[in-house]
């Protein structure tokens, strides 16, 4: 959790949490989809979020101006954060600390991702990491296929 919605926060969300599970997972984040915020979107030299994004070799993705589906996934999951862990935690918790709130939701969200099934068109009924867990051999299908590219490129 982080107090402000800034470049530099979500640059430190993404060194913090994102890729070291990509690094224990063995993989590389490759692309990157968000919304066309301040806070990810600006020049590459002076951008914070731009600049790390092209220092760890991440291709950042946009979504289309007014096509909020294309972000259909990530708002589902907003929803049910939202309903599911913060509507519930302060009935019944007085937070004395962000650092409090951020040890419960990382306890939702790693049941969230590990044992909660998923109904929607990309689980299947499946958990998060089941889900990603089917998806390895695509993502090593494509890295090989683009060294290779790469070689004959060269």
């Amino acid at each position: 959790m982080y107090p402000e919605k800034t470049a530099l926060t979500a640059a430190d969300f993404l060194n913090d949490k994102v890729l070291p599970f990509y690094d224990a997972q063995g993989m590389r984040l490759l692309r990157i989809l968000t919304d066309r915020g301040t806070e990810y979107c600006g020049r590459i030299e002076t951008h914070p979020y731009q600049l790390f994004l092209h220092l760890n070799g991440v291709e950042h993705s946009r979504t289309k101006v007014r096509h909020p589906q294309t972000n259909g996934s990530t708002e589902r999951l907003n929803q049910i954060v939202q309903d599911e862990f913060y509507k519930v935690a302060f009935r019944k918790k007085i937070y004395k600390s962000i650092e409090e709130i951020q040890i419960d939701l990382d306890i939702f969200m790693d049941d969230y991702n590990n044992d909660r099934t998923n109904q929607g068109k990309h689980c299947q009924g499946r958990t998060p990491m089941q889900t990603f867990e089917d998806g390895r051999p695509l993502y090593q299908q494509y890295v090989f296929e683009n060294s290779e590219k790469e070689k004959h490129a060269a």
